[in-house]
Parts: C-alpha cells; sequence; structure tokens
C-alpha cells in the first residue's frame, strides 16, 4: 500500500536518509533525545585523519581551536588573498574563500532566517535526514512559497560552495571531539546539556500534553539555538522552555571557537527534533 498522498505533502512527517547510521525518524523523536547514543557523520574523520591527529596531541582547547582553524584554512583555501593574488583571479575565484563556516555562523547570529540559516538548515538535513519545520514562515504543506524561497536560499551560490558541507562535516566532528575530550571548563560530562529555549511560538510547536501543565512534547526546528540560562532565554518569548539536549546534537557551544563566531555569546546551536520539555510562562 502506497503513502498517504496526505502524507506526502505534509513536511513535518518526512524523514530522510542520513549519513550518521541512526533512521532520522528515530534521530528526530523524543525517545532519541531522551535516550542518546553517539553520532558520526560517515567518513568525516577517516578522510581528515591528519587533522584529528594533531587534535589529540593538542595541550589545551585554545591549542585545539588553533590547529583546527589552520587545518581548514588550508584544506579549503579560507585565507584571504593578498591584493596582487585577487587581481590575478577570475571574479568567481575571489568570491570563493568567502564561503566558511565561521561567515555562516556569523550570518546566523544575525538572521538564523537569512540566506545562511538556510544553507545550516540544508546541511542538517543532508547529513541527519531532519527536515526543517520553519525558515521565515512555517514550513508547513509542500509546496508553498515559504517552501520555494527556503529551497532557494540553501541551494544558492552565495553560501553554498566551496565545499561547505564539508567544512561543516568537520565543525561538528571538532564540536564532539571537545565534548568527548571535556576541554571546556562549565561544559559537563554525559549524554544531555541542561538548556532553555524562549519562544512566543510554543503553541504551534506543541505537539503532545499543555504548556499550562508545565510538562509537554514540543517539535523544534532541525537547527536550533539554545541559552545557557533562563534568564537569557526569557529575553526570547514569553515563554521559556527547559529542554535536555543529547550532547551528540551539538554543534556549537561558548568557548568552541575563537573570536566573535555567533551574536550570543552563551548561544548553544544544537539539531531538533522531538522534545519533552519542562514549560513555564516568563
Amino acid at each position: 500500500m502506497g503513502p498517504d498522498t496526505d502524507e506526502l505533502d505534509q513536511p513535518q512527517r518526512w524523514y530522510g536518509t542520513n549519513l550518521v547510521g541512526v533512521p532520522s525518524l528515530l534521530l528526530g523523536s523524543a525517545a532519541f533525545n531522551a535516550n542518546p547514543v553517539p553520532l558520526a557523520i560517515a567518513g568525516t574523520r577517516e578522510s581528515h585523519q591528519g587533522l584529528f591527529a594533531l587534535l589529540e596531541r593538542s595541550r589545551d582547547l585554545s591549542e585545539a581551536q588553533d590547529m583546527f582553524t589552520h587545518y581548514l584554512s588550508i584544506a579549503f583555501g579560507l585565507r584571504k588573498p593578498d591584493a596582487d593574488a585577487l587581481r590575478s583571479m577570475g571574479a568567481s575565484e575571489q568570491r570563493r574563500w568567502h564561503s566558511s563556516w565561521r561567515k555562516l555562523l556569523q550570518g546566523w547570529g544575525m538572521d538564523a532566517n537569512g540566506a545562511a540559516g538556510a544553507v545550516l538548515k540544508g546541511w542538517v538535513e543532508s547529513r541527519f535526514g531532519l527536515v526543517p519545520s520553519f525558515h521565515k514562515a512555517p514550513l508547513a504543506r509542500f509546496p508553498s512559497p515559504a517552501w520555494v524561497a527556503y529551497l532557494q536560499e540553501k541551494t544558492a551560490s552565495r553560501h553554498n560552495n566551496n565545499n561547505i558541507h564539508q567544512q561543516l562535516d568537520l565543525l561538528y566532528e571538532f564540536c564532539q571531539w571537545a565534548l568527548r575530550h571535556a576541554v571546556l571548563p562549565g561544559v559537563p560530562t554525559g549524554k544531555h546539556l541542561r538548556l532553555w529555549r524562549g519562544s512566543n511560538r510554543c503553541e504551534e510547536q506543541l505537539i503532545a500534553g499543555r504548556l499550562q501543565d508545565r510538562h509537554c512534547t514540543v517539535r523544534l526546528n532541525n537547527l536550533v539555538s539554545f541559552s545557557q540560562s533562563a534568564e537569557d532565554a526569557s529575553c526570547f518569548g514569553d515563554w521559556v522552555l527547559e529542554v535536555q539536549v543529547p550532547v551528540c546534537k551539538v554543534l556549537v557551544f561558548p568557548g568552541l571557537l575563537p573570536g566573535q563566531v555567533l551574536q550570543g555569546e552563551q548561544e548553544v546551536l544544537a539539531l531538533g527534533g522531538n522534545f519533552e520539555v519542562t514549560a513555564r510562562y516568563a
């Protein structure tokens, strides 16, 4: 029996293939988020064994950061050429160095629903099979103007070039390496991070229970920003959700990377899905 037609045009019921070896439908479930297992993007560490061998010899996070940024700078040509070198390049080659993991994260920090945000959400789709639920507007029935706008932004060459997905693969694996080695003071070891998210859209995200009962289940976007305190989260919405986020779903945490990367200094960027949360009205 074929899939229900109504199911095909409702992206909240979609799931796809991925590169982490866990079925996407399970990966996005509340059951997985409550009982996670480690994840790894297939082929990433194997293709960049030199980087991870260097990381194992690093003495602290600062040294590991230098190794990571230097390696990606060389591997993906991220260092801006000097003026003479730029003049000798064609127009497309001059733009190539702009596409980098750092530019994407900075773009997300300014506007998670901008072009950089679309590329990041598209990377989550590609690697983890998790379909986004919001980009500028709810991504509900397909096709729709909201879906068309998202698809155009995530594939546009402005950010989606220079092997940007491979750069993000390495960023994810570097983050997971750092968390496993517990190199950041204040980040506890274990399977979860206790984080908070402020929102004014909780009713749209609710899939089980009631906000007023405090304990409920919500569906968060495929890539989400969290705060490290309830007070910080309350600045972003009237409802504050306390969430146990699996460590294996974290892409960026405060202090992981050198320099200013995200606008919010205490922002954690992690994969989404269905979460059992504790809600309170701010």
